[in-house]
């Protein structure tokens, strides 16, 4: 992902890491994404359910540790509990990744290209590409991806103080589109869209210059005849995916817990939830520490997503070039 395209880096010793938008078969593509995405997100949903609902609950999960709520969810719901909402979450994610992965691709192609011929060091070029392509990607998924974040968050707080129960994604939805119409379907689209994006813009752009740095730390340069491995490429992969998920996480929580509980809440009076009401609500219970309730699953949800991500999407690039 730092070094995407040919005319980025001309004579670079990471060629083979070099898979642009046009050397890839679309169809491949999307279709391996899928799957091992899919496959992904199973093995990381338990984190974001636990991150979920100690941002949610007031009965005293909110002021458990991240390990106590796992053992509290897994005593009270087994296995289930800690995948609850996971089978909407992924049949209902297929078509929003084909928008996200396309607009990622295309947007940094196009940002190397534009930026070719200016005046910069390589790696601040990396990272500004990247970080716009995460912007647009996020901005253009965005609208798909809220009311499905809206369903599947509701599905994982069940039975919590202050939401209402629902016996499925449909109920969800019928129930939220009866009390507040379509608009009550994209309850933190406004707050989603000013904040994620410059978060996702973070995560790419941290990156991909972090990763341009650290393959210049062991000396791989222009006209260098060795070339790294593919531990090496997946080493070097999952330690930048690792420092772009922790910065992400510690800036964003505060405005993730606010979304969280702005998206699933529904004991809040009179009048429609605001982020205002939510905040001060969050501000009152527990104060400035309340922002950050389930951090610690979050910069683990993060971290392990951003290495396990990148390093599957990196996998995903070279199964999907095109047939010579």
């Amino acid at each position: 992902m730092a070094v995407e395209t040919e005319a980025a880096t001309p004579g670079l010793a990471l060629a083979e890491t070099d898979i642009n938008w046009n050397r890839l078969d679309k169809t491949r593509f999307h279709i391996i994404g899928a799957i091992l995405f899919t496959a992904q997100s199973a093995l990381l949903h338990p984190t974001a359910v636990v991150k979920t609902r100690m941002q949610v609950d007031g009965s005293g999960l909110s002021h458990m540790g991240g390990i106590s709520v796992f053992r509290h969810i897994l005593k009270s719901d087994g296995i289930p509990g800690l995948f609850r909402g996971f089978g909407t979450s992924a049949i209902g994610s297929l078509p929003g990744r084909v928008l996200a992965l396309t607009s990622l691709e295309v947007s940094k192609d196009m940002m190397f290209k534009y930026t070719k011929h200016l005046d910069m060091p390589e790696a601040t070029r990396v990272g500004i590409a990247n970080g716009v392509a995460g912007l647009s990607s996020n901005l253009v998924s965005c609208v798909y991806y809220v009311p499905l974040d809206v369903v599947c968050q509701r599905l994982m707080v069940q039975g919590l103080p202050g939401t209402a129960y629902c016996s499925g994604p449909f109920d969800v939805v019928h129930k939220v589109m009866k009390a507040e119409g379509f608009r009550g379907m994209y309850r933190g689209f406004g707050l989603t869209a000013v904040t994620q994006s410059p978060a996702y813009a973070l995560w790419w752009g941290v990156y991909g210059a972090a990763q341009h740095m650290i393959w210049r730390s062991l000396d791989y340069r222009e006209n260098t005849e060795r070339k790294p491995s593919h531990l090496e490429m997946a080493t070097v992969q999952a330690s930048a995916g690792i420092v772009a998920g922790a910065c992400s996480s510690v800036v964003t929580t505060p405005i993730d817990t606010v979304k969280t509980r702005l998206q699933v809440m529904d004991n809040y009076g009179a009048g429609r939830p605001s982020v205002m009401k939510t905040a001060k609500t969050l501000l009152k219970e527990d104060g400035w520490r309340g922002f950050y309730r389930g951090f610690g699953p979050r910069f683990l949800n993060m971290s392990l997503y951003g290495t396990t991500m990148i390093v599957t999407y990196e996998l995903i690039k070279r199964l999907s070039l095109k047939q010579a």
